[in-house]
């Protein structure tokens, strides 16, 4: 059985039972077994007792996961950014990969299948010794984004409602607005960041190593990669809202074992890939089908040196940002709920953003990479505004009910069809 570690937001789909009877939206994706689950929900309860365990001064009560990862070293010098309470060692990132490497031991000689989700560098951004100061914040970059909020919401009403409407609290570890953030703080909150990415980056090499040292590393495929950015202050935006392109450019590293992989290694692909390319993957080195409801297709030809002559020339991703608790969304911009989304086609040169109710966006990225200069009114741009909306119409129309659209129903009987990629 898959055996899963860590963090999943995976909800039971609402079709496959009473709604009333889903009470979150963490679970174990069905099939898994779920080795050592740190949810939101349950306070991420097995790394506390961890802390309490080892002597840590972590406070009862029930307090969130939130105040747990927040917790500072006392004996540091006084500061948002000064290191965790716990050391490197005990972190929820050490802790996960301890719980793996501990799973894998056990299974030495016979096949396993992992799922190991690192929360980090996920906020309250604390990150334990040494790896708080791995960076130095005179050296990172600032965020990329025009002089004022307001300036920058200047570009579209959903960007200047979610700049308004976002909290920094556990970017900052200070409940801010956006202009309140100096310099120096917008530095060491992004190199905090980069020591988290390290910090996990070290983790997996502690994985690697064991597989290497056990012989099964040559028989293991590994697939390492993120389910989104942070914007990090680019566009006075902190987190994962937007559709900005650092919220969806994502690291995807795969390492096939077998010898047809060869030729590849160390190969940057620089065509568009998509998460809904891993499933196929990984169904297809194991040889096994894939299912009809499934969007995206095998990377496989790519590990093993090849390009292939029809793959996608766009990546294409959706926002749903309704609110159906508090309507944040929906009252501030004056939208129903139906109406709060948004569906991007992304291509080399150029990129458009369908919003359901509200004005699009287009860039042109040749000239604007960081994406500031809205040109969907320009004229100049009408024809490739009017060929991207249709493209993701059409798109659309491919994917419709995709479970269904492919069985034939008649006389004979009913069967799934071949479809044509």
């Amino acid at each position: 059985m898959p055996a899963h570690f860590g963090y999943t937001d995976s909800p039971l789909d609402p079709k496959d039972g009473p709604a009333d009877g889903i009470t979150r939206h963490e679970w174990i994706c069905p099939g898994f077994e779920p080795v050592l689950p740190l949810l939101f929900a349950e306070r991420f309860d097995p790394w506390r007792r961890h802390l309490v365990a080892r002597g840590y001064p972590v406070p009862e009560g029930p307090g969130s996961w939130q105040s747990l990862m927040a917790l500072r070293d006392p004996a540091a010098p006084a500061g948002r950014f000064a290191p965790a309470l716990y050391r490197a060692e005990d972190s929820d990132t050490a802790f996960l990969t301890d719980a793996l490497l501990a799973y894998l031991r056990e299974r030495r000689g016979r096949p396993w299948f992992a799922h190991f989700s690192c929360l980090k560098p996920h906020p309250p951004l604390v990150a334990p010794a040494p790896y708080h100061r791995h960076y130095n914040p005179a050296a990172v970059p600032l965020p990329k984004r025009r002089a004022t909020p307001a300036a920058e919401g200047r570009q579209h009403p959903w960007l200047a409602w979610a700049i308004a409407e976002q909290t920094l609290v556990h970017h900052f570890n200070e409940d801010l607005r956006p202009e309140a953030v100096g310099e120096a703080d917008e530095r060491a909150m992004r190199a905090t960041y980069y020591g988290l990415c390290n910090e996990v980056d070290d983790n997996i090499g502690r994985v690697i190593a064991d597989l290497k040292e056990s012989g099964a590393y040559q028989h293991t495929l590994i697939v390492f990669t993120s389910d989104h950015g942070d914007q990090l202050g680019d566009h006075w935006l902190y987190g994962r809202n937007g559709y900005f392109d650092p919220l969806f450019h994502v690291p995807l590293i795969i390492r096939d074992p077998r010898a047809g992989a060869d030729r590849a290694r160390g190969r940057r692909v620089d065509r568009f890939t998509e998460a809904v390319d891993l499933m196929p993957t990984i169904l297809a080195a194991l040889a096994l089908p894939v299912p009809e409801q499934c969007d995206g297709y095998s990377l496989l030809p790519f590990l093993r040196g090849e390009t292939p002559a029809d793959w996608r020339n766009a990546a294409r991703f959706e926002c749903d940002f309704r609110d159906l608790r508090g309507h944040a969304a929906e009252t501030g911009l004056g939208l129903a709920a139906a109406d709060c989304n948004f569906a991007v086609l992304r291509g080399d040169r150029y990129k458009y953003v369908h919003f359901a109710a509200l004005p699009p966006l287009f860039f042109d990225l040749a000239a604007d990479p960081d994406e500031f200069e809205d040109r969907a009114a320009d004229p100049a741009f009408a024809p490739r505004v009017l060929a991207a909306a249709q493209a993701v119409l059409s798109w659309r129309q491919r994917h419709a009910a995709k479970p269904f659209g492919n069985t034939y129903v008649g006389y004979d009987g009913v069967r799934l069809t071949a479809a044509r990629t």
